[in-house]
């Protein structure tokens, strides 16, 4: 199994040394400006050493919306993150057969790198909030360390008490990064309506959406 390009043989040189690396789940649909921003704060501020974007293959929670194909949403990533050296992206979901969860994802990472390299798996508030409906929440957080991010204004309360199951608090950190306010659904509806999305994606993505003639 190979997990990406530049951090696959992560931990293997120096057993001695502990790293850690972020694991950015997310269907990217497309990947946007906030993406790339929200997760060099997570990586500046929880200290990893990597991030790796890994597109969902098949979305659970998505099954009755539309989403791009995971070839496009790879390549997406691909262009939005070639130019920074801590940045990643992996295609273990996308090319898992069947619905994609977050379990399987991180067994195989678990099980694919060393001891010494720490898994950190970052998602939005938003998505944490149905983090107990998930395939066996209670040993996904045993696996890797969670990391929500939250916005500036965004009430913490319901995804506080959405990290408890069965009476038991999941190990999820909250951390707080102030960025754009983008979704990845206003990207398509600008593309849907003929607006422009130049700056709100990097210039290699939005030509990439235009090529593609994609969310139109």
């Amino acid at each position: 199994m190979r997990v990406c390009d530049r951090f696959d043989d992560l931990g293997r040189e120096d057993a001695d040394t502990t790293y850690r690396l972020g694991i950015f789940g997310g269907t990217f649909d497309p990947v946007h400006t906030g993406h790339l921003a929200a997760a060099e704060r997570v990586r500046e501020e929880a200290h990893l050493d990597a991030v790796v974007f890994m597109p969902a293959g098949v979305p659970v929670f998505k099954l009755d919306q539309k989403v791009t194909s995971g070839e496009d949403r790879l390549q997406m990533c691909r262009l939005a993150t070639a130019g920074n050296p801590f940045f990643d992206v992996s295609d273990v979901e996308v090319r898992r057969a069947g619905n994609t969860y977050t379990y399987e994802t991180l067994r195989e990472l678990r099980a694919h790198f060393p001891a010494n390299v720490e898994l950190f798996f970052i998602a939005g508030a938003d998505a944490i909030i149905t983090l107990g409906k998930w395939r066996n929440a209670k040993e996904l957080t045993q696996l890797a360390h969670f990391i929500a991010m939250t916005r500036p204004g965004y009430s913490r309360e319901e995804a506080e008490r959405a990290v408890y199951v069965d009476g038991k608090r999941l190990d999820v950190t909250f951390l707080e990064v102030p960025g754009l306010n983008i979704s990845s659904s206003y990207v398509r509806g600008c593309v849907g309506e003929n607006r422009t999305i130049r700056y709100i994606v990097p210039e290699a993505v939005r030509e990439y959406i235009v090529s593609k003639q994609l969310y139109r």
